[in-house]
């Protein structure tokens, strides 16, 4: 079940399991978190077990597989072979284990309603998209309610009736334990990363993830009806730090001990207070540049102190009208230009191209961006300064942040993988994906 945020240092408080991250919202969803629908989600110990586990196979279409099918308080998974074959596995009531389900529909069954992310960090949340990619009922993680509460990802989630289908079309196979196994249509990706959530944290390799849970390489493409090869040494248990790829959202798991070594809300906005009382400055227009409060980084539009920054060099200034001695007109002609000779009223936001602004401390070209803090601490790797931007976005963490996510690819629907920033899902650059910044201060 959903609840607020809560520490677990009280034994009579509920206990976490691990909290779900979406990519590419900074913190909070466009419209602000309500009901099921959030940018972040925790799985605490629910006060009844839930879990189910599976048990009787029926492998023709008799009146106890019909009966199966048709009882709602009878979990089942059907797997059709043919118009004239269904094999039916009957699920059974498991005390020891707590199950939570995430998918794009809206009905009861599903615990955290998740959409398709738009690259840019925040589009329409509250828009249902009818060509998504995401699956109703994507997935469930199972939790065990014992210690060490380990938490592991199966493929598909139990609608209303408390089924799952898998139609002719889906990859199915027999195992060797006489159980059916099968593929979602677009899968359920995990990655799980190198030496834990930390800064030595290396990505892990991309794995796909079955109706029961077994571990496999990724198929040939993203909906191919061949699976890949099994990996038999390598179970779907989460780890802190893995990531979960629905085709269409990304999601990052960080479980309750890693989560008490992340930095918190608090932290990152006593680092950004510390950042502004050095007084930068704005070496053009000399005057004092400031980070807005979180709050107002997630909901705001940049305003007159924002720090800017030219992403070449990473010198950091306020909003300036300055190109530099040559730009590119809207006609796509050059023309020579002195240092103030445009207004502000010239720069408008469609015509900052790359290359088209020459800083004015270092006279290098490149792209000249508003600069916005990672307000999203499940992110952070460490409790650093934000001393780094990603590039092209602008959006601003510690330095072993931007390298750790610079590195990891991410799936994007079912267009290849590539490194995002995790703030707002856009792709990083190929060449150089983040720089250092290069703050002026009051006597510089």
């Amino acid at each position: 079940m959903l609840a607020p945020e809560q520490e677990q240092l009280n034994p009579s408080k509920p206990i976490k399991y691990g909290e779900l991250i979406i990519f590419g919202y900074n913190g909070s969803l466009s419209n602000g978190d309500r009901g099921r629908r959030r940018s972040r989600f925790a799985l605490y110990k629910r006060p009844k077990a839930n879990g189910v586990k599976p048990s009787t196979v029926h492998t023709a279409c008799s009146p106890q597989a019909a009966k199966a099918i048709s009882n709602k308080d009878q979990h089942s998974v059907s797997y059709t072979l043919s118009r004239a074959q269904t094999v039916v596995v009957e699920y059974t009531h498991d005390n020891t284990t707590d199950m939570f389900q995430i998918g794009r529909s809206t009905e009861s069954p599903i615990d955290f309603v998740v959409m398709d992310t738009v690259p840019g960090c925040h589009g329409n949340s509250d828009t249902l998209s009818s060509q998504s990619t995401i699956s109703r009922f994507a997935c469930r993680i199972v939790c065990q309610r014992a210690p060490p509460y380990a938490a592991r990802i199966y493929a598909a989630g139990f609608d209303s009736t408390k089924s799952i289908f898998l139609g002719e079309k889906a990859a199915k196979w027999w195992c060797a334990d006489s159980q059916m196994d099968g593929l979602t249509t677009n899968g359920v990706l995990v990655m799980r990363p190198q030496h834990g959530f930390t800064c030595e944290s290396k990505p892990g390799t991309w794995r796909e993830i079955s109706v029961c849970g077994n571990v496999f390489t990724l198929r040939e493409t993203r909906s191919a009806q061949k699976p890949g090869k099994l990996v038999e040494n390598e179970c779907q248990e989460l780890v802190d730090g893995s990531l979960i790829d629905l085709c269409g959202a990304t999601l990052l798991w960080r479980s309750a001990e890693g989560l008490s070594r992340t930095p918190t809300v608090k932290h990152l906005e006593a680092l950004r207070r510390e950042l502004n009382a050095a007084r930068p400055q704005c070496p053009v227009g000399l005057h004092t540049l400031a980070f807005p409060s979180l709050d107002r980084s997630i909901r705001g539009s940049p305003h007159e102190d924002q720090p800017w920054a030219y992403l070449h060099c990473g010198h950091v200034h306020g909003y300036h009208a300055w190109r530099g001695r040559r730009r590119v007109t809207k006609e796509g002609s050059t023309e020579e230009e002195d240092d103030e000779s445009e207004t502000k009223e010239a720069m408008e936001p469609e015509v900052l191209r790359e290359g088209d602004r020459e800083c004015p401390l270092c006279r290098t070209r490149g792209l000249y961006v508003p600069l916005k803090l990672g307000c999203e601490s499940g992110f952070y790797l460490d409790a650093d300064p934000p001393t780094h931007a990603f590039i092209p976005c602008g959006h601003v963490c510690s330095e072993q942040t931007a390298a750790f996510w610079s590195k990891l690819p991410i799936p994007h629907g079912a267009h290849g993988l590539y490194p995002a920033c995790p703030f707002c899902m856009k792709a990083v650059a190929r060449d150089r994906k983040y720089v250092r910044l290069i703050f002026q201060g009051p006597s510089d």
